[in-house]
């Protein structure tokens, strides 16, 4: 048996692909003999998308179509401890696009669980910290995950669901009841880059780091120059596999949030992860572009918010902070973005790129290995995606498939041509390829391998797969998208 270290990197360059038989979750019109599930078929959309998946990115090929085919064996060894991470950001779409284009679907974990089960795991562990105001128990139920949670514990697989996060808002806004230290620290493993952290050549400025609704004072104690901390979930370090995921969105932060920007979650407090500079770009900052004095007051009423500890007064500052804003843009400014929300952010693609780095060399004493510790996979739901106002507002598109991979800098490279968008105009992605310390990838776009249907091919293929194009967040449009030729085919030119 190749070893598992080995046979990551084998297939590190590879992206695995898979055509949903509908673009939507539920009962499958077409169930597929699969000798090798309990059930001996596969009846839902995801079910058959994952096993196609994990066929034509060629794991067991030799035991497919047997009741001994096991795609994930060569990567989860028995007794080992897999965490699954998806996206659990929000118990509900606040543009009222509905649950599927906005968290990773139930039926696709549980498509994923069935192939974990049959590697036979110690424990399994499927966890997130999605926002400090989500409502769990109303996200578990959204999403479909306590039948699923007590299928697998029915069955006696060593399995269960645990909220990340150390903070919670019981409303929609500061000024609510909050509780904190909900989990001990102990329960996490706090890591720091240092000088190491992507974000050290742009600390000088480390008062300005930001992230909505939280002291900015707090950002302060961990991240300031040769200072970076993270607060990562100890399951997540503890963990010999880690399968990652996401719901494949456009992001108004990020540009595209998938394979890279999903680790977010896997750390327990939000102050410790910048996600902007305070002010235009004019003014050294980078949370919207140039300037505005209007802006500048309602960047400061937010941090009086989230300073304040009486909560009238907070929910006051708030409030103050919103009028400000809807001022601006009523007397000319382009925009109401005030959280980084344009193509011109700098700073949250360094926070994922890092959290990535911890993710694969991090090690249960807060030090980095040399080389990666733990495995890991990741499988993208896009059967339904998000377009627009992603991650908390997306709207629905009928996108249909799934990827997979080994390297979440390739799994994201493709996603964004399947998106329609050009990745190398994405800081995020485009970035993830770089050469620093503790590397995500270790080759060029250009060597990505893509498999389909019986065969591997180049990156030319996904113009032949993409079937629909995804719209950007605002702050995104005209920066991010494919450019398109002037032949008649008005087929995207793929940058590579």
């Amino acid at each position: 048996m190749i070893p598992v270290r080995q046979l990551a990197e084998q297939f590190e360059k590879r992206v695995a692909f898979a055509r949903a038989q509908e673009p939507r979750y539920g009962k499958a019109e077409k169930t597929i003999a699969a000798p090798e599930l309990p059930g001996g078929k596969a009846e839902g959309v995801a079910a058959c998308a994952v096993r196609d998946l994990l066929l034509n990115w060629g794991l067991d090929a030799q035991r497919f179509g047997t009741t001994g085919w096991n795609p994930l064996g060569a990567f989860i060894q028995p007794g080992q401890r897999v965490v699954l991470k998806p996206n659990w950001v929000l118990h509900r779409n606040e543009g009222g696009f509905g649950f599927d284009c906005l968290c990773t679907h139930g039926s696709v974990i549980d498509a994923v669980l069935e192939y974990v089960a049959i590697a036979r795991p110690g424990m399994v562990v499927i966890g997130d910290a999605p926002l400090q105001k989500c409502v769990f128990d109303e996200l578990l139920t959204a999403s479909g995950m306590k039948a699923v949670l007590a299928k697998y514990q029915a069955r006696g697989l060593e399995v269960w669901i645990q909220d990340f996060r150390r903070t919670m808002l019981f409303g929609d806004r500061l000024g609510a009841a909050r509780r904190e230290d909900i989990r001990r620290l102990e329960q996490y493993v706090l890591f720091d880059l240092g000088e190491q952290s992507l974000l050290e050549p742009i600390s000088g400025d480390y008062k300005k780091f930001r992230v909505t609704m939280y002291n900015p004072k707090r950002l302060r104690r961990t991240h300031a120059p040769g200072r970076h901390q993270y607060l990562i979930a100890r399951e997540v370090i503890d963990a010999d596999v880690v399968i990652n995921l996401p719901k494949l969105k456009c992001h108004c932060k990020a540009g595209v949030t998938g394979a890279l920007k999903n680790l977010v979650g896997i750390n327990g407090n939000k102050e410790f992860l910048p996600h902007h500079r305070k002010g235009g770009k004019a003014s050294g900052g980078d949370c919207y572009e140039g300037q505005s004095m209007l802006k500048g007051c309602a960047e400061s009423l937010a941090d009086t918010a989230a300073k304040l500890s009486v909560p009238k007064l907070q929910a006051l500052a708030s409030r103050s902070s919103e009028i400000a804003v809807s001022v601006a843009k009523r007397i000319g400014n382009a925009d109401t973005n005030l959280e980084g929300a344009w193509h011109g952010n700098d700073t949250v693609w360094r926070m994922c790129l890092d959290l990535q780095r911890l993710l694969h060399y991090g090690q249960s004493d807060a030090t980095l290995s040399s080389t990666p510790t733990r495995t890991v996979l990741t499988i993208t739901d896009a059967i339904i995606g998000g377009e627009g106002e992603g991650p908390l507002r997306p709207e629905p598109v009928a996108s249909g498939f799934l990827t997979g991979g080994t390297n979440p800098a390739a799994v994201e490279w493709v996603n964004a041509l399947l998106m329609g968008l050009d990745p190398s105009r994405i800081p995020l992605t485009t970035h993830s390829f770089d050469d620093f310390s503790y590397p995500i990838a270790g080759f060029r776009p250009a060597q990505i391998e893509l498999a389909t249907i019986g065969a591997k091919r180049d990156l030319s293929a996904v113009e032949e797969l993409r079937t629909v194009r995804f719209r950007p967040s605002q702050g995104w449009i005209g920066h991010c998208e494919l450019q398109i030729d002037d032949d008649v085919s008005g087929k995207p030119t793929l940058v590579a």
